[in-house]
């Protein structure tokens, strides 16, 4: 099952805010055939995950998203 087909956010920098919209835009583009040779052939079910802050070492807040073509 492939993971992080575009790298991954490290492979952008990690640029903090922007991190969450990079996945959901990288699902999209997956979900619609548009990720040229990242491409996942027969891609139809995509899953972001995505904390940030810090509470005593655990991350304050979490976001999880699962995305999925028609």
């Amino acid at each position: 099952m492939p993971v992080n087909a575009s790298g991954g956010l490290l492979s952008k920098g990690h640029p903090i805010g922007a991190t969450g919209l990079a996945q959901i835009c990288e699902l999209t583009w997956q979900l619609r055939g548009d990720a040229g040779a990242r491409q996942v052939e027969g891609a139809k079910v995509g899953l972001a995950q995505n904390g940030g802050g810090w509470i005593e070492g655990d991350s304050a807040a979490m976001a999880v998203h699962i995305l999925s073509s028609k």
